[in-house]
């Protein structure tokens, strides 16, 4: 009996990691909030890097500095006034081979023309962007994570007027802010 029981908690926890935890946060915004599940488990670096700028409070007081409708909205690295935020951490590595793809509904690490340059700035796709995917021409934009609730306010903000702000296009006329950003439970992966 007791070998049975043991055999039993082994194998239960040798089959822990199959249901390892996601990250799930919650994004105050405001226009409303967004809840975000994180894929730990598929884009490791680049979910850690973007739960290092929550538990720093990074992103408390940025705004979605670019707003494109039929395409993305872009926040992580401006304040109201359009000054970058200061950033020291390292750039991570490019994750776009996880697999992931740049869908509705999709968090993906904003970067510049350098694949491998991306910080705290981040993107939620509105529609399906099959063309940021990893491909034999093409880098890729790192998928990290889906909204799960909210993308009615990810909408909403995509909605807002734009203008062009000194040498930056696409910026809302009316600042949307990013109030904080906290870590929630986790939740299991399926």
């Amino acid at each position: 009996m007791l070998k049975k029981s043991l055999s039993a908690i082994a194998l239960a926890a040798i089959s822990l990691p199959g249901f390892a935890a996601n990250t799930l946060v919650e994004m105050q915004t405001s226009s409303g909030n967004i809840e975000i599940e994180l894929f730990n488990d598929k884009a490791p670096i680049s979910s850690k890097n973007f739960e290092d700028y929550v538990k720093s409070n990074f992103y408390t007081g940025t705004i979605f500095h670019r707003v494109i409708p039929g395409f993305m909205i872009q926040g992580g690295g401006f304040d109201a006034a359009m000054q970058e935020k200061p950033n020291v951490k390292a750039a991570i590595k490019n994750e776009s081979y996880n697999g992931l793809q740049n869908k509705r509904g999709s968090l993906a690490m904003a970067r510049t023309n350098q694949p491998d340059s991306a910080k705290a700035q981040f993107f939620i796709n509105l529609v399906d962007n099959s063309f940021l995917d990893r491909s034999a021409m093409n880098a890729g934009y790192a998928v990290f994570g889906r909204v799960t609730k909210g993308m009615e306010i990810v909408d909403k903000i995509a909605k807002v007027p734009t203008r062009n702000y000194g040498m930056h296009q696409n910026v809302p006329v009316t600042a949307v802010q990013i109030k904080s950003v906290t870590i929630k439970t986790p939740s299991v992966n399926k």
